[in-house]
């Protein structure tokens, strides 16, 4: 396997050579930002190995830490930075044509001299490229007025949807029933296609470059933050965070206009893997330009990706590790920065127990993309979901109505929820929701004896419409049965027992976790199959697709926990991610999730479709962009242009 991925990255290098050297040769254009490069334009940068470049495009990638050429590879001594000119390096090999020079550019030097021997004290001579960091990130582009009104035309007017579903549509009059369900079901309202018709986005991208994502991993980083940059707006603001052994902002929160998204594309571009994993300062940092903030977008979220295991927080080896500690105190639940941290688990050999916990402790979800090619559909999907929020800040409550009726449960997930100590009353924090995204929240009852009806409960929900920021409070309608003298027989509700087997089945997926980590491994896969028999009977009598997909699910997570090498190769994460989406009622990326013909996507929205499509979405070709003019929108990117995943083998 080792040869094997060394021959595939020689010959993704060699492919990328390939590429630049047939696209030059067809028309001049700059290597990083594949804009034209004619003369009367921009100033230009024309390298030792004689490769060129636009001079902004080069500098930026110096600027963070990148000094061989994207093209070619080589290493270069002669580097353009950002100061005084050296006297020595004015006739050197490599050199600027200031053609039309910017006035704010003038003070721009043309290139610095790297010592022959530079190779052992690289990082030293490239610090001087870098821009000091801010201690307070309070320097964010500022919103477009515009992006806070809303045209009424354009706006949202539905509201969630609020269904109940009994278990039974009536019990006999004498009867008490210790055990009732009740089905509670929330919808939100479908998304508008229209940029202006959405809630902005703050984003901050927390993203490891230590040494162990070096080659592929890195390229196909790039590749999925490219995507990301792109499907942003310019009311979107988008800050990224790089990390090894420590974590330096790489840009404040920014507008993501057609300049905002070349430059962050330039920052993208320029990175390199080394260094070790310090998860605990990155999250600082990420938290720190949310907090420092001077205006917010309606929608924020953090996303974190990490290929390996924290090694400045926590000792080897220690036990019972506390995860949690992890995320900053100032952006927790019910602080007014909370943010939710989504986090992917990249590769075999991340720490998913602690981005789980990373993720459970902020209200996030957690993928596990243990198939390198998927990463940039796990983003797509995360995507489809925040550029689609349209409902902030909801909360479910639950009011029982006639005497004697009392709460007694609330299946709620990993939603906070309580009941009242008279259990006359109860509530579930919901806080955000995807277009078209639902909820299901079974409750129980214990409802006394009655003749004629009972009126049991009335459900109601607050929340804030995330684009109009309208405070809205809807009430359902209440939920009545009948309480007929005879003895009636009635078939359960199919609602309540799909939502009953979904509750149980994720139950056990929990349980054989608990007894997979405690090292019985056979009782961890009995537990599942036992689960996956019972719906296997049901599935028989029903074409059901959630019994279909909670049965392939529960397969897959039976292969994956059969052994302790299995469990620690890739099924802890498995199982960690499964739990995360049945928990939070939420897509996440594991196995093919992502894949559109999978029966694994319980959870997805129209809106996350919409983006795996856009991201699987065959790109063009080098031929066609071969034929396209010199005049080649700069907001592209190179990792735009790269094949799709699946067309990686």
């Amino acid at each position: 396997m080792a040869e094997v991925y060394v021959t595939m990255k020689a010959l993704m290098v060699a492919m990328l050579t390939f590429f630049f050297c047939l696209l030059s040769s067809f028309q001049k254009v700059c290597a990083i930002c594949l804009g034209g490069i004619r003369t009367g334009g921009q100033a230009l940068f024309t390298a030792e190995c004689s490769h060129e470049f636009h001079f902004h495009c080069i500098s930026s990638n110096v600027n963070h830490g990148n000094y061989v050429c994207p093209v070619c590879r080589a290493e270069w001594k002669e580097l353009p930075f950002q100061g005084t000119q050296p006297a020595d390096t004015a006739y050197g090999r490599a050199r600027v044509s200031p053609v039309n020079w910017p006035q704010d550019e003038g003070q721009m030097s043309v290139v610095r001299r790297l010592s022959r021997g530079y190779s052992g004290n690289l990082q030293q001579q490239l610090a001087v490229f870098r821009t000091p960091e801010a201690s307070i990130f309070n320097d964010d582009e500022n919103i477009d007025p515009q992006s806070e009104t809303v045209d009424d035309h354009n706006a949202v007017t539905n509201s969630v949807e609020i269904k109940t579903y009994s278990e039974f549509p009536a019990i006999q009059k004498s009867e008490r029933r210790k055990v009732f369900a009740i089905l509670i079901h929330l919808k939100a309202p479908k998304s508008l296609d229209s940029v202006s018709s959405r809630a902005p986005l703050d984003l901050v991208t927390v993203l490891d470059v230590s040494g162990s994502m070096s080659g592929i991993k890195l390229s196909l980083l790039k590749r999925a933050m490219s995507f990301v940059i792109q499907t942003l707006g310019p009311n979107d603001r988008l800050s990224v965070v790089a990390f090894s052994s420590t974590a330096q902002r790489l840009f404040p929160l920014r507008r993501m206009t057609l300049t905002g998204r070349q430059q962050a594309l330039q920052a993208i571009s320029s990175l390199v893997a080394s260094g070790g994993t310090n998860i605990a300062d990155a999250l600082k940092k990420g938290a720190k330009v949310v907090k420092d903030r001077r205006r917010k977008n309606p929608v924020s979220s953090i996303i974190l990706l990490s290929d390996g295991q924290d090694t400045h927080s926590f000792l080897s080896g220690e036990a019972d590790i506390n995860y949690s500690i992890l995320v900053p105190p100032s952006i927790l639940p019910g602080t007014s920065h909370h943010v939710q941290i989504h986090t992917f688990g990249f590769g075999t050999d991340h720490d998913s127990a602690a981005m789980h916990a990373i993720a459970e402790t902020s209200n996030g979800t957690f993928s596990f993309i243990d198939a390198e090619g998927s990463i940039q559909d796990a983003f797509a999907q995360c995507m489809g979901g925040l550029l689609s929020v349209v409902v902030k800040d909801m909360r479910l409550c639950i009011e029982c109505i006639d005497e004697g009726v009392s709460l007694t449960s609330i299946k709620s997930g990993s939603y906070a929820s309580q009941v009242a100590g008279n259990e006359r009353s109860g509530l579930v924090d919901i806080g955000d929701l995807y277009a078209d995204e639902e909820r299901g929240f079974l409750v129980t009852l214990h409802v006394p004896a009655a003749h004629g009806q009972t009126v049991l409960i009335k459900p109601k929900c607050t929340y804030l419409d995330a684009i109009t920021m309208e405070n809205i409070q809807l009430d359902g309608e209440e939920v009545i049965i009948q309480r007929p003298a005879y003895c009636v027989d009635c078939t359960m509700s199919p609602e309540v027992e799909r939502e009953w087997h979904r509750v149980q089945a994720t139950e056990d997926m929990s349980a054989a976790r608990s007894a997979a980590e405690d090292g019985s491994f056979s009782q961890a896969v009995s537990i599942l199959e036992s689960r996956r028999r019972i719906l296997e009977l049901h599935a028989a009598h029903s074409s059901d697709s959630q019994f279909l997909a909670l049965i392939k699910e529960l397969r897959e997570m039976q292969d994956r926990v059969e052994s302790r090498q299995r469990y620690e190769e890739s099924g802890r994460a498995y199982m960690l991610s499964g739990l995360s989406s049945h928990s939070w009622q939420r897509a996440t990326a594991r196995g093919d999730s992502t894949e559109l013909t999978t029966l694994i996507n319980t959870y997805q929205t129209p809106s996350m479709v919409d983006m795996l499509q856009r991201s699987q979405t065959i790109l063009p070709s080098v031929v066609e962009m071969l034929n396209r003019s010199s005049t080649v929108a700069t907001s592209k990117s190179f990792s735009s242009y790269l094949p799709t995943s699946r067309h990686i083998a």
